[in-house]
């Protein structure tokens, strides 16, 4: 079974699957297609996350996150005055790290993968070529960021229509479909040597950037050893940092374990204050304890310690409102990415999450490449205190250096029961990745929701920073929960989707597949 973002993309992993290729080869060729079909995300000028638990029961994790790049300063994004200068970390050439998706596939596809590396790239190639359909939420999105587009690519007409584009529109990429080729024959080389480096960087050039050929040959991914901790009897597989996702989602779910979260009807008022207040906890300490963990000490097992947890959740009682304020990130002792799911008939299990940062990223096509580059420049913490676009605030752990990979809130997560996978999981949404996540886990294996009906539950979000509970509006229906929750004095804001998780639950031996209802997600299996 195959979950992602787009159907195009399902069909294309599912056909590799039927094709006896197994879950790494799948993901291989799903992640490409959306690079072509899902350009708000999918992509090839970005990075991101790769978890998975394979059929023997090894449990590993592949880092592609993004780096900064080696002319990175500190205070690039400051002005003589030491304040943030506006936009400069999220639109245009300056905002751009180095990308870390093709060398991320290629390493996943050299060290898992069966079939041939070509063959998984050229449906993709054949996308970009023919064409892809525009649905209702594609051309919401192209109509809003044409403005950047227009302003930021002036030497090339991609995603530039002369009239709004409109529902049933069919997208073809000529210049992408050959980036494609080159990278299908070529291998990761395709891309960061010969003529498509020379366009990233002249590219980058035109803008005044910083990015270099030295740094896209340096660019490697990086096998990590994943996050494990338990809640309920389920043994929960996460990513360690640079994600931020792993760690915070592990300390939500052993406090409300201890808690006894599952003694309050789901959704209530007292079950939506104890996860605000976890919430609130988890999210200080990623503020001041989190980042890349070869730059910086990440102090993981102190942080996911019983004894420290314990310490931060005490006092914690449903309906009891704690001003963020109030509280600071532990001490210790020393929004717009996409996911997909894939399991296979041998029984891996992989979870990816990858990003541009922004939708369309810092909205700057490659003239003559015709794919997108990141604005993940600005997930570093630009000023201590100084929120990012999510909102959310760093610290000097988060600081930008040369070489160093910003923080993420993605959070690629597989939970098995008796080691075996029964839930595959994970979402966009920037700061909202892991608090949906969290939900998702919550509503499958605690409250035993079918993956369709826990999809379609309003979400609700808390980040410690602002002091606000943000809710999805259908909340508005549930008017005396809210009104419970007013009462005992939490802020709350309505606002759009939060999330958009793509989720594999396997109950007995069927293997039930979950596209988010916020999108155009689709599942896909056999």
């Amino acid at each position: 079974m195959v979950v992602s973002a787009r159907e195009e993309a399902s069909r294309i992993g599912l056909d590799v699957l039927m094709k006896g290729g197994n879950a790494f080869d799948a993901a291989v060729a799903v992640h490409f297609a959306l690079a072509v079909c899902y350009p708000q995300a999918g992509n090839i000028g970005g990075g991101g996350f790769m978890l998975a638990r394979t059929a023997s029961g090894e449990n590993v994790a592949l880092d592609f996150r993004e780096k900064a790049p080696a002319a990175a300063t500190r205070d690039m994004y400051l002005d003589a005055d030491g304040n943030v200068i506006p936009n400069l970390s999220t639109l245009g050439h300056l905002a751009v790290g180095v990308p870390g998706s093709v060398d991320g596939m290629e390493t996943l596809h050299q060290k898992y993968g069966t079939l041939p590396w070509k063959d998984l790239i050229m449906p993709a190639v054949d996308l970009a070529e023919k064409g892809f359909i525009l649905t209702e939420l594609d051309v919401i999105e192209l109509n809003q960021y044409f403005a950047d587009f227009e302003s930021l690519n002036p030497y090339n007409k991609y995603f530039r229509s002369s009239q709004p584009y409109k529902v049933g529109d069919t997208i073809v990429q000529a210049h992408l479909g050959i980036t494609l080729r080159k990278i299908a024959n070529d291998g990761k080389k395709g891309f960061y040597d010969g003529p498509i480096a020379s366009m990233i960087i002249k590219e980058i050039k035109r803008g005044n950037g910083i990015l270099t050929f030295e740094d896209l040959q340096n660019y490697q991914s990086v096998w990590r050893t994943p996050l494990i901790g338990k809640f309920y009897g389920y043994d929960i597989i996460t990513m360690p940092p640079p994600s931020s996702g792993g760690i915070a989602l592990l300390q939500m779910l052993h406090m409300l374990e201890k808690l006894k979260i599952k003694k309050y009807k789901i959704n209530s008022a007292e079950y939506l204050s104890l996860i605000v207040e976890v919430e609130r906890l988890a999210y200080a300490d990623r503020s001041h304890h989190m980042g890349d963990p070869d730059f910086y000490k990440v102090n993981s097992s102190a942080l996911l310690d019983q004894g420290y947890l314990k310490g931060r959740y005490a006092g914690i009682k449903p309906l009891k409102y704690t001003p963020s304020v109030n509280v600071t990130p532990g001490k210790t002792e020393s929004e717009q990415t996409t996911h997909f799911s894939i399991v296979d008939k041998f029984g891996n299990a992989v979870a990816i999450t990858t990003t541009l940062n922004s939708r369309f990223g810092g909205k700057v096509f490659v003239t003559g490449g015709g794919f997108l580059l990141n604005n993940e420049m600005d997930d570093f913490s630009s000023k201590a205190g100084v929120p990012n676009q999510f909102g959310l605030l760093g610290d000097s752990a988060n600081a930008i250096e040369p070489g160093k990979r910003m923080l993420s809130s993605m959070t690629p997560t597989i939970v098995c029961k008796n080691k075996k996978p029964v839930l595959i999981t994970g979402s966009p949404g920037g700061a909202t990745i892991i608090t949906s996540v969290l939900q998702n886990i919550l509503q499958t294996l605690l409250y035993n929701k079918s993956l369709k009906d826990a999809l379609a539950m309003p979400r609700f979000h808390h980040q410690w920073y602002p002091d606000k509970v943000y809710l999805e509006e259908d909340w508005s229906l549930y008017s005396s929960i809210i009104d419970q929750l007013k009462k005992a004095g939490y802020p709350l804001e309505y606002r759009g989707s939060i999330g958009r998780v793509d989720a594999i639950l396997k109950k007995g031996k069927l293997y039930y597949g979950g596209g988010d209802p916020r999108g155009d997600d689709m599942s896909a299996g056999y």
